[in-house]
C-alpha cells in the first residue's frame, strides 16, 4: 500500500525556484522574528540566536520535506521496479519541475506494467499455441508407430493440417518480429485497389461458402502506391477475421472510397462485436475476444498485430468502430500522399475484374459512381 503523502504546503507554488526562495525567505523571516522576541523577553543575544537557529532549521525541514518527498518515493519505485514489481507509483500533486517529473515516472511505470504483461502474455500464448498442434501430431504419430490407426490418408491430412497451423504461427511470428524491428522495406508501387481487394475476398470466401461477400469502390478506377504485397496481407487478415465472427448467412462488406485527403478501406460484418473494455487490446498479439473459437478456427490473434505495424508504415491509422445493431467495422485510413491520380482511359490497360457484370463506359465528363461487386 501506498504510505500517506507527508504535508505538502508549498505544492501549488509552479516553479522550483520559487519554492526555494520561499524556503530561504521563510528561514530569514523565522530567525528574525524569534531573535527579536526572544530580546524582547530580556533573554541573551546568543540564547536568542540559538533558539531563532533552531526553529528556523525546524521550519526549512518540514519545507523542504515535502519538496523533496517525490525523489524519495521515486527512489522507493526504483529499488521495488529492479526487484520486479511495477505497481508502485509515486504521489504527483507538486505543479514544479518535480510534480511533472514524478507525473512522467508513474507513466513509465504503467507502460513497464504494460510491457511485463505483453511479455508474459506473450510467453503463455506462444506456448499454448505451440503445444496444441504438437500434442496432436505426438498422439497421432504414437498411434501409427504402435500400429494402433493405419496411416490412412486421413490421418495423414489430420498431421498435414496441425503442421500447416504450426507454420503459420511461425510465419506471423516472424513477420511481426521484422515489423516490429523496422527491417521490412516497403516496394510502394501503383495498383489497382478494387482487384487487390476482390482478390483478398475470393481467398476467404473459400473457406466460408455460407457467408455472403460485397466489394463496393469508389471511385471504379481508384489506385493507390503502397506495397501491394503488404498492404494485401492487412486486407486478407481484416476480411479473415469478419469471416470467422460472422455467422452463417451473414454479409462482409468490403469498401473503399476517398475521404477528403484520405482513402479510407472499412471491412464490416454481422458477428458478436468487440467489447468495449477490450477495444484497447484488439491490436495486442495474441489477443481473441472469443478464445476458444479463434483458437478452434485456426486464428492465433496475430493478425491485426501484423495489420496495425503494416499500416503504422505506410502512415496510416487502423481502428474498430461499433457496426449498429450489431457487429464491427474495420477502418484503414492512408494519406493523401500515397493516392495516385487515375490514368486517362487512352493509356489505362483494363485490369482483370472480379466479376463479368462490368459497368459500360461512362461519357467523357461524367462524374464518377461508386460500382458494388458482391458474391452470394
Amino acid at each position: 500500500m501506498r504510505r500517506p503523502a507527508p504535508e505538502r504546503p508549498l505544492d501549488q507554488l509552479p516553479t522550483l525556484k520559487l519554492k526555494l526562495s520561499v524556503v530561504i525567505l521563510s528561514a530569514v523571516a523565522v530567525t528574525v522574528v524569534v531573535f527579536f522576541v526572544g530580546l524582547k523577553l530580556g533573554l541573551w543575544a546568543s540564547l536568542s540566536g540559538a533558539a531563532a537557529g533552531t526553529v528556523a532549521l525546524v521550519v526549512v525541514w518540514f519545507l523542504a520535506r515535502g519538496i523533496t518527498s517525490p525523489l524519495r518515493e521515486m527512489a522507493e519505485a526504483t529499488d521495488a521496479m529492479a526487484r520486479g514489481d511495477f505497481s508502485r507509483r509515486v504521489t504527483a500533486t507538486s505543479r514544479d519541475e518535480i510534480g511533472a517529473l514524478a507525473r512522467s515516472f508513474n507513466a513509465m511505470a504503467s507502460e513497464l506494467a504494460e510491457t511485463d504483461r505483453l511479455r508474459r502474455d506473450l510467453v503463455a500464448n506462444v506456448s499454448h499455441e505451440l503445444r496444441t498442434p504438437i500434442t496432436a501430431l505426438q498422439v497421432v504419430l504414437e498411434n501409427l508407430v504402435d500400429g494402433v490407426e493405419p496411416p490412412d490418408p486421413e490421418t495423414l491430412r489430420t498431421m498435414l493440417a496441425q503442421v500447416e497451423r504450426l507454420g503459420r504461427l511461425v510465419k506471423q511470428l516472424l513477420d511481426l518480429s521484422r515489423l516490429e524491428a523496422g527491417v521490412v522495406p516497403l516496394d510502394r508501387q501503383p495498383f489497382d485497389l478494387e482487384v487487390l481487394i476482390g482478390q483478398a475476398v475470393r481467398e476467404s470466401q473459400l473457406s466460408a461458402p455460407n457467408v455472403t461477400m460485397s466489394v463496393s469502390v469508389e471511385p471504379p478506377d481508384l489506385e493507390l502506391e503502397a506495397d501491394q504485397e503488404r498492404l494485401h496481407q492487412v486486407v486478407a487478415n481484416l476480411v479473415e477475421n469478419a469471416v470467422r465472427h460472422s455467422p452463417s448467412g451473414g454479409t462482409v462488406s468490403v469498401t473503399a472510397c476517398r475521404r477528403g485527403d484520405r482513402v479510407a478501406i472499412e471491412v464490416s460484418d454481422d458477428g458478436p462485436g468487440i467489447p468495449d473494455d477490450e477495444v484497447a487490446r484488439v491490436f495486442e498479439r495474441f489477443y481473441r475476444p472469443d478464445t476458444a473459437r479463434s483458437s478452434r478456427d485456426g486464428g492465433a490473434g496475430l493478425g491485426l498485430a501484423i495489420a496495425k505495424w503494416i499500416v503504422d508504415l505506410h502512415g496510416g491509422e487502423i481502428r474498430p468502430e461499433r457496426r449498429e445493431p450489431h457487429g464491427c467495422r474495420m477502418v484503414v485510413t492512408l494519406p493523401a500522399g500515397t493516392v495516385v491520380a487515375p490514368r486517362t482511359p487512352a493509356t489505362r490497360t483494363p485490369p482483370t475484374r472480379i466479376a463479368s457484370n462490368r459497368t459500360p463506359p461512362r461519357p467523357a465528363g461524367a462524374a464518377p459512381s461508386a460500382r458494388g461487386t458482391s458474391w452470394p
